[in-house]
C-alpha cells in the first residue's frame, strides 16, 4: 500500500464500547424514524396498500443519504456529529427500503434478506479485492468511503429485513429476537478477545449483526400491543433515542480509528 495512503488519517471512529452503544442506538433510531415517516405521517394505509408510502420515504431518506456521503467524502478529517449523522441516514434509508422491497414488491423476508445478504459479501468482496483491506483504518480516500458506505447501506437494509424475518417467519417475537442477536454479538466479542480471527472480518460481523438487533428493538418500542409491541409513539422513541446519540457524542470524545478492525 502506497506510504501516503496508511499515513493518512481515517475518517471514522475508533472501534470502542461506546462506538458500539451508539451505533444500537442509531439503529434503533432508523427503524423507528423511517416508520415514523412512512408508516405515521404518510399514512399506515397507504404504505401498506400500494407501497407508495415507503417508496417515498425511500426517496426522501435516500436523497439525505446521498448528501450526508457526499459531506463525509469532501471532509479532510474524522467529524464525529457528521459520521453518526451519516450513520442515521443510511439506517433510516435502509429501514423503507427493507420494507419496500419485503413488503411492497413482494419479496418478502426471506427472499429480500437473501438478496441483501449476497449484496453485502459482494461489496466487501468488491472492496477487499480492489483495496486489499476491509479496515476501517483504511477508510481515508474517496473511492474507499464509497465502498465502506455503500457497505453500510446495504447492511443496514438487510438488518431490517432480517430482523423482520426473524420476528415474523420465524415468530420468535421482539423480545427473543433481540436476545438471539445479542447472543451473536457476545460471540463476536469473545472470539476478538480470545482467537485471532481476522478483527476486520468481526468487525463487519458485529456491525452487521448490531441492525437486526437495532431493528427489532425499534419495532418493540413502537408496535402495537396485539403484535407483542409497546405501542409508543414513533416520533416520541426517535426523539429520546437521537437526544440519547448526541448526548453520547458530546460527553465522550471519539477519536479517528488507528488499530486494524
Amino acid at each position: 500500500m502506497d506510504e501516503q495512503l496508511k499515513n493518512a488519517v481515517s475518517k471514522v471512529p475508533q472501534v470502542t464500547l461506546i462506538f458500539w452503544i451508539i451505533k444500537i442506538l442509531a439503529t434503533t433510531l432508523g427503524e423507528t424514524g423511517g416508520d415514523a415517516v412512512t408508516m405515521s405521517w404518510l399514512g399506515e394505509t397507504t404504505a401498506d396498500a400500494n407501497g407508495w408510502g415507503y417508496l417515498i420515504g425511500t426517496g426522501i431518506f435516500g436523497l439525505i443519504f446521498a448528501v450526508a456521503v457526499l459531506i463525509q467524502i469532501k471532509a479532510e478529517k474524522f467529524h464525529p456529529f457528521l459520521y453518526w449523522f451519516t450513520i442515521v441516514a443510511t439506517t433510516t434509508v435502509g429501514t423503507t427500503l427493507a420494507d419496500y422491497l419485503t413488503r411492497s414488491i413482494g419479496i418478502g423476508y426471506t427472499g429480500g434478506s437473501a438478496i441483501l445478504l449476497a449484496c453485502v459479501v459482494a461489496s466487501l468482496l468488491i472492496w477487499r479485492f480492489s483495496t486489499g483491506s476491509i479496515s476501517i483504518t483504511t477508510v481515508n480516500t474517496p473511492r474507499i468511503e464509497i465502498y465502506y458506505w455503500v457497505t453500510i447501506m446495504f447492511s443496514q437494509t438487510l438488518g431490517t429485513a432480517l430482523g423482520d424475518w426473524v420476528v415474523d417467519e420465524a415468530e420468535i417475537g421482539y423480545l427473543g429476537s433481540a436476545a438471539i442477536f445479542g447472543a451473536i454479538l457476545l460471540v463476536v466479542a469473545a472470539l476478538y478477545f480470545w482467537t485471532s480471527i481476522s478483527r476486520a472480518l468481526l468487525f463487519w460481523i458485529a456491525f452487521i449483526t448490531t441492525r437486526p438487533l437495532g431493528a427489532v428493538v425499534g419495532d418493540f418500542l413502537d408496535k402495537p400491543f396485539e403484535k407483542g409491541g409497546l405501542e409508543l409513539s414513533r416520533y416520541t422513541a426517535s426523539l429520546v433515542l437521537l437526544v440519547a446519540i448526541v448526548v453520547l457524542i458530546f460527553i465522550f470524545k471519539q477519536e479517528p480509528a488507528e488499530e486494524v478492525h
